[in-house]
């Protein structure tokens, strides 16, 4: 057997003198088969049938019934080897298919042009990045990844061969065809690209394609609508065109497109295509460089090739030039016919002939066309739109983003305090994803004027700009320059502020930048994607970092490679669940849970999120404010969260002292507040109090007796409608608090009787008392405490006590429509009576916040109290809080977090772990954190409003079953 195998190989070689070592489209463990099989249906074959395997015609799967149809007469009467499939639908694309090889004696090759994925051509598919961003990249695994996933997708279309990779390299920056399909202007970088792409593409059984040769990169013209002129020397050509194909040839590329290209110093005909020139296609590809693959002509009615010669004219010399397959003839039955002729009078001989058709089979065989089964088309849809390739895209888009300038290190931009942040776009998008990307990090701002001076003006209140320029990612042929304007305006805003420019476009834009000067901070992101957007604005915050390098020159001030590596700070990513370990499939389930939550009235709306390894991975929103449904709920909204605000506020400044030795867990209260001395008080613990384990009472309803015992109004002895000197304390819209009643709240708690029995109570008081502790020893409020020592360093914007000081009331949902106290919607002020009594600032209640704010806190905690190059806390002192003390008194709380049940009923869904912590609010907010599984939780919702009797989100368990779905997604690592 082993001689018959050497026999065919040696002989198969024969047929052409110049070969590659070993034929890229034999199949080395079947090639005894192989050779049956290919022998069999050609000598079958008529002579129609052999010169019909030679042409691949084109179709759309969205095309009109007569063009369908007319492939179908080319099948039965010309018999056409192969289809290359152009616009359309998978679906349709699957069902055409399917048809078309029903049809055909011998099954058919099927190609197409997906250098990106499949997305270059079909709807409903993926795109991966394009090559020139995929050129930037430093690690050519993550190419051999892309070019197997887009491998799997043809195949899973049943694409047989991707013309792809586009090999050229791109030494003309104003090359109108080529530009972002290339890998870059230098010929290793190309090389070694292009051969992870073949090799990721190859190894999942699609064929590769390496065009368009000789080489595009250095034209200024298009071949589709013209005959481009290449007019370098042979040894230029040879040492930096065909650079590539020897790489890959030696590395057993299958097959090669042949560009229309006028080549003078490789063809001596004048204006002779290069895809019909012997000496090119023969001579220099075949002889000297020793292919001996499939080898195919670019599109024969692009203007390039059709205007030279009259239908099927082309098409026959491209065949006499040593081409195998005559890709998209102007006109099949002409050139078939054309070419028979030309058998029969021997311009053609068996051996030329048999020598195409037979390398033809072999690639049909190598590709598993001898026993071909149909393309199933049941999900076609999600199979090529699979989890693992929002992660590959992720991943390879992370780290192509390239830093091209960092004057004094102002990326990533680590200090947030009080730092007001400009973001400015230009182009012909809005850039809404890197937006709000940006707005999830600092106090970023969407600067819009209608000329260069309004625009000076506002910006002179920012201590950065952030410039977004944005050109379409529709294609990577669309427009990509700046505007003149455009110009004039960047240089202008930077010539006076501090400016990071981000580029979203072409590299080559950067080009008509005359200088670069006045920016403080230059990033190439490439691509205008939702993903490109969102990751670079990562980067400027440190949660990522810069990787990537430039694949082409920009002027004097950016060389080739260009790369500036910034530093990764500890801030939550954004990013694709599968990306870690959490299966997006079982986390739709959330959505389920949440629109039931919707539909069952439990609440009128909510924000959820769910972060994993530092980077959240769901983060949806649902309904309204309200059951009217006029305002939907947003990221940017902020809730009431209630009591969590005792581990979002209190906690962390008590913790904060506890570092400083300033507390201690045995801290008694009347070492915090003198006046307790002498009280039954006096010696509770800090551990006791804040663990609920201190005997006292729940809470007291302090605004009962403030309430006219006729009216059951607030009454006038107490409130004012209006502000006046001594009612200043407002709590609510119109309605204002006596000043002296503060002293009031506070000296029922003194006066309040211990619970008899020592025993598990949760309870509100111990943060009213560590509210006076705290501002009493800082001199300062609470509300101001807390943003000054965390929520200002940390970023987190949307977290305040009083938020109507600072927010729109539309971005707040209301708490209740009140008839017990307040007498009003209760909206932009706090829900709980107390802390409203307080003036809106308390330990146990009063702060807003959304979603992403409280997962950075919580993240805070996980990361051992680091966050942001910043350590906040010290994490001996968050373990020493996140204890269970008295666990063995059936006190599941840790030292004010709580901590799970400890028997079957308590606030999780009992599958977490026991070092895992959170709180729950009374308005219908959770967060829960464990750092086991490295997860955060937060749900936030109104579920008070319009009444706050409404238990249906307690009582379904609506939240714990969320944390189930969520625990159910971890996939096994």
């Amino acid at each position: 057997m082993k001689t018959l195998i050497l026999i065919f190989i040696v002989a198969f070689c024969c047929l052409n003198s110049y070969s590659q070592q070993i034929n890229p489209l034999f199949v080395i463990d079947d090639l005894e088969n192989q050779k049956k099989w290919v022998d069999s249906v050609y000598g079958n074959m008529s002579l129609q049938e052999k010169v019909g395997q030679l042409f691949m015609v084109d179709i759309y799967s969205s095309d009109p019934k007569s063009k369908i149809d007319k492939i179908d007469s080319l099948i039965k009467n010309q018999y056409i080897g192969g289809i290359i499939f152009s616009k359309g639908g998978p679906k349709r694309q699957t069902k055409l298919n399917n048809h078309y090889q029903k049809v055909s004696k011998t099954p058919l090759l099927i190609g197409m042009d997906a250098e990106w994925g499949l997305a270059m051509r079909l709807d409903s598919t993926f795109a991966y990045p394009w090559n020139m961003t995929l050129g930037a990249i430093k690690d050519d695994q993550l190419i051999e990844e892309v070019g197997k996933r887009i491998g799997e997708h043809s195949k899973r279309l049943g694409v047989h061969i991707n013309f792809a990779p586009v090999v050229d390299i791109n030494t003309n920056p104003k090359n109108p065809i080529i530009g972002n399909r290339s890998f870059g202007e230098d010929k290793d970088n190309v090389t070694q690209k292009s051969l992870a792409f073949m090799k990721g593409m190859e190894s999942v059984g699609v064929l590769a394609n390496a065009k368009h040769f000789p080489g595009h990169g250095d034209t200024d013209s298009d071949s589709h609508k013209t005959l481009p002129t290449i007019s370098f020397t042979k040894e230029r050509i040879d040492s930096v065109e065909l650079h590539p194909y020897r790489k890959l040839i030696n590395d057993g590329l299958s097959s090669v497109m042949v560009a229309h290209l006028n080549v003078p110093s490789l063809e001596e005909k004048f204006d002779l295509p290069s895809s019909i020139s012997e000496n090119i296609v023969t001579n220099i590809l075949k002889g000297e460089l020793g292919f001996n693959g499939l080898i195919f002509t670019d599109a024969l009615n692009m203007k390039g090739a059709a205007n030279f010669k009259n239908p099927g004219d082309i098409d026959l010399a491209a065949f006499l030039a040593g081409n195998d397959v005559l890709l998209i003839s102007e006109s099949v039955p002409k050139a078939h016919q054309l070419i028979v002729n030309a058998y029969r009078k021997e311009f053609i001989s068996e051996e030329r002939l048999a020598h195409s058709v037979k390398k033809i089979l072999l690639a049909k065989y190598k590709v598993g066309l001898h026993k071909f089964t149909p393309v199933n088309p049941e999900n076609i849809i999600e199979d090529l739109n699979a989890p693992e390739d929002n992660v590959l895209y992720e991943k390879v888009m992370e780290k192509a983003l390239t830093v091209l300038k960092n004057k004094e290190d102002i990326l990533p931009i680590t200090d947030l305090t009080n730092k007001k942040i400009a973001y400015v776009n230009f182009g012909d998008d809005s850039g809404k994803y890197f937006l709000s990307q940006l707005k999830k990090y600092g106090d970023v701002s969407w600067v819009k004027a209608k000329n260069l001076n309004s625009y000076l003006q506002k910006l002179k209140m920012y201590d950065y700009v952030v410039i977004g320029f944005h050109k379409s990612n529709d294609n990577p042929w669309k427009e990509y320059k700046f505007t003149d304007k455009e110009l004039v305006w960047i240089y202008e805003i930077a010539r006076t502020n501090k400016v990071i420019l981000d580029v979203f476009a072409r590299p080559y834009a950067l080009l008509d930048l005359k200088t670069s000067e006045n920016f403080e901070a230059i990033i190439m992101s490439y691509q205008n994607s939702k993903v490109s957007q969102e990751l670079s604005a990562q980067l400027i915050f440190g949660a990522r970092k810069a990787e990537g390098m430039l694949p082409v020159t920009l002027g004097e001030d950016f060389p080739l490679f260009t790369s500036i590596e910034t530093k990764q700070l500890k801030r939550l990513q954004y990013g694709v669940p599968e990306s870690v370990g959490i299966n997006s499939e079982v986390l739709k389930g959330i959505d389920s849970l949440a629109r039931i939550g919707l539909w069952a009235n439990m609440m009128p709306g909510a924000q959820i999120l769910v972060a994993r390894k530092g980077k959240v991975i769901y983060q949806k929103n649902f309904g309204h404010h309200t059951q009217d449904k006029k305002i939907g709920v947003k990221d940017t909204d902020i809730y009431d969260v209630a009591s969590l605000t005792k581990i979002l506020s209190t906690l962390p400044l008590v913790m904060e002292l506890f570092d400083r030795d300033i507390l201690t867990m045995d801290s008694k209260l009347s070492e915090l507040l003198p006046e307790y001395k002498n009280t039954d008080k006096s010696n509770i613990t800090l551990k006791r109090m804040l663990s609920h384990y201190a005997r006292l009472k729940a809470w007291i309803p302090f605004y009962v007796s403030t309430l006219d015992t006729i009216t059951k109004l607030p009454s006038e002895r107490y409130y004012s409608k209006v502000k006046r000197d001594s009612f200043k304390i407002q709590v609510a819209e119109n309605l204002f608090m006596r000043n002296d009643y503060k002293d009031s709240i506070f000296e029922k708690i003194k006066e309040s009787e211990l619970r008899e029995k020592l025993s598990y109570k949760y309870s509100d008081l111990p943060y009213y008392l560590m509210k006076k502790y705290l501002e009493e020893f800082y001199g300062s409020s609470l509300d101001k405490l807390i943003q000054r020592n965390f929520y200002n360093s940390l970023g987190a914007n949307y977290s305040t006590y009083l938020p109507l000081d600072k927010f729109k009331k539309s971005q707040i949902p209301p708490t209740e429509d009140d008839q017990i106290f307040r007498m009003q919607k209760v909206q932009g002020y706090v829900h709980d009576q107390g802390a409203a009594m307080l003036g809106g600032v308390s330990g146990h209640a009063g702060l807003f916040s959304n979603a992403n704010d409280i997962a950075k806190i919580m993240q805070m905690y996980l990361w051992e109290g680091y966050y942001g190059d910043k350590q906040y806390l010290e994490s001996a002192t968050l373990d020493l809080f996140n204890t269970c003390y008295f666990c063995d008194d059936d006190v599941r709380r840790g030292v004010g977090f709580d901590k799970p049940q400890l028997g079957d009923v308590g606030p999780t869904c009992g599958c977490v772990s026991m070092l895992s912590f959170g709180h729950s609010g009374f308005t219908g907010t959770f967060t829960w954190a464990d750092p086991e599984q490295e997860l955060v939780y937060v749900f936030l919702s109104n579920r008070t409003f319009p009444d706050a009797n409404n238990r249906k989100i307690i009582g379904s368990n609506l939240r714990s079953n969320i944390q189930q779905v969520i625990y159910n997604a971890l996939e096994e690592e």
